[in-house]
């Protein structure tokens, strides 16, 4: 058998003392979050545009997360061959190259537009998952190593709750600007995306410039050495599959939303309306992250009860608020005042968040049974969305509507917990083990077009349920055993 490396041991930073630079990643989180979902709002809007079938249409998911796979490829290969890179460079400075690259990739919907070419659009979609890449690499590991290694999950999910804010806003302001603003403006079909992504350049440019300058400590137990020293932990090797078949399961459902909801037997929806169902998916994400960051924190138990109840119905009740956002009355276009037309839109949306309601309980109810363990948690939420793709498969209308929609709450901390599995007890490769982590963020680029190609071969969307119900199974089983492999050895 292959000898596990002993990682050095380094004392572990307090938490306190890093709350200032844990704020200042957490905007990176919420802005790569906004920008992913995005393409859910893409994937339609494409395949009107250029008459796509479903197969081609998920080409954007390919293109998008495949970069993140060719992106940590290649830090790999350069940390095995020279040494870790952000040993050598430093967390800031790979934020800001993230950054920068992005930018490049978001001015490149200009042209794209203007030549209204698909491959274009996939071209300038895979350049932003390459800058995605090196700020996923930089800004995970550097979230984990900012206290304890106990409670690197807590950390990561209150980070992946501002991610999730991100991703709950963004289809609905996405949904907006592209399927009623822009292109009731007169840019009709694939060019009304070019005007929002031309904000998100000067939004990346301008995160740029204040990285820069901004001071973060570098903390962390990497140096620069050649090696692939992290393929030789069992438990990452598993940990890297798990969050291939995470992502892609994610990725996968809510990809297919706004077509699913759309069917005449399952909620008959306009792609406008189902749109802001993508962001309630999301929200899911959101208010299971926050719950999360709380239940596998060190808080005491009595303020962690009070606060599991407090933290999800305040992100209900934002989720609620947001989804009912008269964006219309916002830009000017209605005669009643804003907050007036929110109000009713609010009202009119409780039937809506009602049949949402008890999911939230259950959500609550199972991290009880989590008892503030990561890889348990792990297992009871993958195992739950297993259930809910079952019976999605199996019905229709609303009860297969509502289990699509509610996923969200119970992938939510699957990224989270699946990475500091992962991450753990890997000292001096922990950046190394990141770049392998977010390479397999490829499975957002590989499953999504696999479902796609089964809806296109059985005609039935329900049935492509069958690939992320697969990849969620595999998550469920890393939490229950694959995370333990190999572990006795690295003990030892």
């Amino acid at each position: 058998m292959a000898s596990i490396p002993t990682p050095a041991p380094a004392a572990p930073p307090h938490a306190t003392s890093f709350r200032g630079p844990f704020a200042i990643m957490t905007s990176l989180f919420f802005l790569w979050g906004f920008m992913t979902v995005f393409n859910d709002i893409l994937i339609p809007r494409f395949k009107e545009a250029f008459t796509l079938n479903y197969f081609q249409a998920m080409l954007v998911q390919l293109a998008f997360f495949g970069a993140y796979f060719v992106g940590a490829l290649i830090y790999f290969v350069i940390s095995v061959t020279k040494g870790d890179p952000i040993a050598r460079i430093g967390y800031k400075n790979g934020v800001v190259m993230g950054l920068l690259i992005s930018a490049l990739g978001s001015a490149m919907f200009w042209p794209a537009a203007g030549a209204a070419s698909y491959p274009m659009f996939l071209t300038a979609l895979f350049v932003v998952g390459l800058g995605f890449a090196m700020l996923q690499i930089a800004a995970n590991p550097y979230v984990t190593i900012l206290g304890p290694e106990s409670t690197a999950s807590s950390r990561l999910n209150l980070a992946q709750g501002f991610n999730s804010i991100g991703t709950t806003i963004g289809p609905i302001i996405g949904g907006w600007l592209i399927f009623q603003y822009f292109a009731s403006s007169g840019a009709h079909g694939a060019d009304s995306v070019k005007v929002p992504y031309m904000v998100f350049c000067g939004i990346f440019l301008l995160l740029a410039v204040i990285f820069y300058f901004v001071r973060l400590p570098h903390v962390g137990e990497g140096r620069i050495e050649p090696g692939a020293g992290a393929l030789k932990f069992p438990h990452v090797v598993l940990g890297v599959i798990a969050i291939f078949m995470y992502v892609g399961g994610e990725v996968s459902v809510g990809s297919v939303i706004i077509n699913f909801l759309g069917q005449a037997d399952i909620g008959n929806l306009p792609e406008l309306e189902a749109s802001k169902y993508v962001s309630i998916y999301w929200g899911g994400l959101m208010i299971g992250r926050f719950m999360g960051a709380v239940e596998l924190s060190e808080m005491r138990r009595a303020r962690k009860q009070v606060a599991l109840i407090v933290i999800p119905l305040a992100a209900y009740v934002f989720l609620w608020i947001a989804k009912s956002a008269p964006l219309a009355a916002i830009h000017g276009e209605a005669d009643k005042p804003v907050l007036a037309l929110w109000w009713e839109q609010i009202s009119a949306n409780w039937p809506v968040f009602r049949m949402y309601l008890p999911f939230v309980a259950l959500c609550w109810l199972l991290f009880q049974f989590g008892r503030s363990q990561t890889a348990r948690t792990l297992v009871i939420f993958c195992a739950t969305v297993v259930v809910l793709l079952v019976i999605a498969i199996l019905t229709k209308g609303t009860i297969a509507m509502w289990c699509v929609v509610a996923i969200g709450l119970f992938t939510s901390i699957g990224w989270s917990n699946t990475f500091s599995l992962a991450l753990e007890g890997t000292g001096i490769y922990k950046s190394q083990v990141s770049s392998l982590l977010v390479m397999a963020i490829l499975g957002g680029a590989i499953l999504p077009p696999l479902q796609g190609w089964v809806a296109d071969v059985t005609h039935n969307l329900q049935v492509s349920f069958f690939v992320p119900l697969v990849a969620y199974a595999y998550v469920a089983f890393y939490g229950l055993q694959g995370h333990k492999i190999g572990r006795k050895e690295l003990t030892a």
